[in-house]
Order: C-alpha cells, then sequence, then structure tokens
C-alpha cells in the first residue's frame, strides 16, 4: 500500500503590480515567513528575491514592485 506524503509547506498566495502597470497573480511566499512581527510585509522582499533571480536566469532586467496584495480565499 502506498503511503501518502504529507506537504508540510503552506503557501500564501500574492497579487504583485509593477511600476510598468504589469501584474502577476498568485503568486507564492511560504507561510511559515509571514508569522514574524512584520506580517506581510516580509512577502515584498521575499517577492523581489524570487524576481532578481528570475531576471538574474532569463538574462531580462528586473521589475521595480509597485505594490503587493494578499489573495483571500
Amino acid at each position: 500500500m502506498a503511503m501518502k506524503r504529507r506537504n508540510l509547506s503552506t503557501f500564501v498566495l500574492f497579487d504583485v503590480t509593477y511600476t510598468d502597470g504589469t501584474r502577476t497573480s498568485n503568486r507564492k511566499v511560504l507561510e511559515s515567513l509571514l508569522n514574524g512581527p512584520d506580517g506581510d510585509d516580509v512577502a515584498r522582499d521575499v517577492l523581489e528575491a524570487q524576481d532578481r533571480e528570475i531576471a538574474a536566469s532569463s538574462g531580462c532586467p528586473g521589475r521595480v514592485i509597485k505594490s503587493v496584495t494578499r489573495v483571500r480565499v
């Protein structure tokens, strides 16, 4: 009988708006990172780090985040 694996990581989803007017939806941030005193402010830092990695991998210039909004499920 196959054992089911439990997902121990829980994510919170965010919509990100950039200064150029573009938007990405449902960007994932680990919930455990958001439980500190800064709350959702940490999400912006995490998403900016993700964007830097994407820009470095793709060779395209990075975009500047204008706002971050938690997705309410």
